[in-house]
């Protein structure tokens, strides 16, 4: 048993490795900011827990201390201005501790590059240079490169997904020729689980990926044919620069603009191993790594059976409030606008949770769906995520998880739901759904609140109060509503609960 500290526990790959390390008979320690969003893991009891940032010094040495093997999965996508040195200073206080701490090992998830002589994104650049200062540092690292990760609810896949489905016919960027190597997410857990329990001081870097070597337009060929879709025409348009090919990317799939863009970057140049060292250490398995197309089909089956263990949306947006709400009504912090709706309901409790769980995604918001979409598509406008991330799960909610543009900042299962806008804002936003038995009968509440920054905050609330009170106004009678059908239903149906409820008025 090796003692592992995860960080990025959060995310993509950290949230599937951890149950991985477990089963593997590891013994882990999870590094997060926000302790909270691992609260309704299954995992979650299993682990220690340690709240840190890795740019914080002091407290990554708490969280690496009696640690052996550090898996390093923190990347900045979609970041901002000066991501990259963020990254670097990141990267290179890690490895001052971890080496202070007597880590044997650090472990990093990079990308696929080109070669020397190709072309680098920021991103990928600053993916690379990650990978050298765990190299350089006085741990022995090992730094994992991967092209495409293939599975359900990773970015690329959910890119390739739905652009294959949407778009019968499509005209493309030159990207869609260049050669890739993409592997599946499990075999990707493969090799970081092995790590742990391979020893001596393993000090290099190695290209990891999948048996196929295709072209992007290949990937959409053989989606297709893995789905049951007709063949796709796809027709090239060399002009599409990266940055309206992420755009593009951005208007058709869930994968808002800032994320597609450094995977589009990605994809511009080769990204094909150039060897395959790593079997010296972590051998195929005895059928072989897992191909282009049983990913795909492994993919799609973990949607179709609502299984997605975590999705691209489970990290962070970059640049979205973290702020906690704030307490009132004695917040000293400045203004705060609410909008308060309460609703008696004929239905019992269990019913009208679990409408509240539900909502979002495909269920919507019970009122005025096409407010709601100009909502959406304002942001994405904007460079927001807008409302096509949709829910990892159609009828259950955990802290952390994202629901459109909003993410689940507090859930008291039974009692309470509290969400955090992720969309573009001159302020700060939540929405709190709540039921409560008083005087013998089920009372829906709900509550809208906002913190807004500076004059500009202040003007958007007051210009936005009248589509409020239709919207949040609207929203009581029709949950009341499905509460009400749901209960008749299962009433009339005892059984598993219908998930399509839902209130288009």
């Amino acid at each position: 048993m090796t003692r592992c500290l995860v960080t990025g526990a959060t995310g993509y790959i950290g949230g599937r490795l951890v149950p991985e390390l477990l089963a593997a008979g590891h013994d882990v320690r999870c590094m997060v900011r926000s302790p909270a969003r691992l609260r309704d893991l299954p995992w979650a009891g299993r682990v220690e827990i340690a709240e840190a940032d890795a740019s914080d010094p002091g407290r990554t040495a708490e969280a690496l201390r009696g640690v052996e093997v550090a898996y390093y999965l923190i990347h900045t996508m979609g970041g901002g201005k000066g991501f990259e040195e963020a990254d670097r200073m990141a990267a290179r206080g890690f490895a001052r501790v971890a080496e202070a701490a007597g880590v044997r090992r650090i472990v990093y998830l990079g990308g696929l590059t080109p070669g020397s002589d190709g072309h680098l994104s920021p991103h990928m650049s600053s993916r690379t240079e990650v990978g050298e200062i765990f190299l350089a540092s006085g741990v022995p690292a090992v730094v994992l490169r991967a092209a495409m990760i293939i599975g359900s609810g990773s970015a690329s896949f959910e890119m390739l997904r739905y652009l294959t489905e949407r778009l019968p016919v499509m005209t493309t960027p030159r990207w869609v020729r260049s050669r890739t190597q993409p592997i599946a997410v499990r075999d990707v857990l493969r090799y970081l689980v092995a790590w742990a329990g391979i020893p001596g001081d393993v000090d290099r870097a190695f290209d990891v990926g999948g048996p196929d070597v295709l072209t992007y337009a290949d990937m959409i060929h053989h989606y297709a044919a893995v789905a049951g879709l007709p063949r796709r025409l796809i027709l090239p348009l060399p002009m599409l620069s990266p940055g309206l090919s992420s755009h593009w990317v951005g208007l058709v799939t869930p994968v808002p603009a800032n994320i597609a863009r450094p995977l589009v970057e990605s994809l511009r140049d080769p990204a094909v191993c150039r060897e395959h060292d790593i079997a010296a250490y972590v051998p195929d398995p005895p059928d072989g790594l897992i191909g282009f197309r049983e990913a795909v089909t492994l993919a799609l089956q973990k949607i179709k059976e609502a299984d997605v263990a975590t999705r691209w949306s489970s990290a962070s947006t970059p640049g979205a409030p973290s702020d906690p709400l704030p307490t009132d009504p004695g917040w000293a912090g400045g203004s705060l606008y609410i909008d308060r709706r309460t609703r008696a309901v004929d239905a019992p409790p269990e019913a009208l949770w679990e409408v509240i769980e539900g909502i979002g995604g495909e269920n919507g918001w019970y009122s005025l769906p096409v407010a709601w979409r100009a909502r959406g598509a304002l942001d994405r406008l904007a460079g927001g995520v807008g409302l096509r991330r949709g829910r990892r799960d159609p009828r259950r909610l955990r802290v952390g998880d994202s629901i459109d543009f909003w993410r689940v900042e507090e859930i008291e299962r039974g009692h309470l739901l509290r969400l955090r806008a992720e969309m573009r804002l001159p302020g700060l936003a939540w929405l709190e759904l709540s039921q409560c038995q008083e005087d013998g009968r089920t009372v829906y509440h709900q509550r809208a609140v906002f913190h807004p920054h500076g004059l500009l905050g202040h003007l958007y609330w007051w210009l936005i109060s009248p589509f409020h009170s239709i919207v949040f106004g609207r929203m009581p009678r029709n949950v009341a509503a499905a509460a009400v059908r749901r209960a008749a239903r299962s009433r009339s149906h005892p059984g598993p609960h219908d998930r399509g409820a839902r209130e288009r008025r």
